[in-house]
């Protein structure tokens, strides 16, 4: 009699088991999804590349021995944790009678060495700025990836 008024209890556990099972598989993705989100280095370059602002202010530097009168726009963007890194390399630059845009910051880990990217057209122009510099920077063709400073050439510098 007893277990006629009874309800069994079977169902309401397989129920629990459910939906126990359904919350590890959905924890399982929410990992997977956290742990693979930031593989793509092009991906993190792109979005560091959007936070960069940039600016269109331009400095007025004579032209000397030292730079081309065909030599580019220079940006210059600190990649690196010394604070005031691309103020100093633009005025050097600037000194050196390159001319500059306003210094900026570009968050990114896939760089980290002094990089300067040029499009092809401007290979002889990045050598000349990379002598500048001393000769520490690496040339590399500019990535379809890297937006900024669509007209000059882009030096990114991580150390002194």
């Amino acid at each position: 009699m007893n277990a006629d008024h009874e309800p069994s209890r079977l169902p309401l556990r397989a129920g629990a088991m459910m939906l126990l099972a359904v919350a590890i598989v959905f924890l399982g993705l929410g990992w997977h999804s956290a742990a693979t989100s930031g593989d793509d280095p092009e991906r993190e370059l792109q979005d560091a590349q959007s936070q960069v602002a940039t600016s269109t202010t331009q400095s007025a530097a004579s032209t000397t021995a030292s730079a081309s009168a065909d030599t580019p726009q220079l940006c210059v963007f600190n990649a690196g944790s010394i604070s005031g890194l691309a103020a100093d390399v633009t005025e050097s630059l600037q000194a050196a009678g390159f001319q500059t845009d306003e210094p900026g910051n570009l968050s990114t880990a896939s760089i980290t060495e002094n990089t300067i990217f040029y499009d092809d057209d401007q290979q002889s122009a990045a050598q000349e700025v990379a002598d500048a510099l001393g000769g520490d920077a690496s040339l590399d063709p500019r990535p379809s990836s890297f937006t900024q400073c669509p007209d000059g050439i882009p030096v990114i510098v991580v150390t002194r």
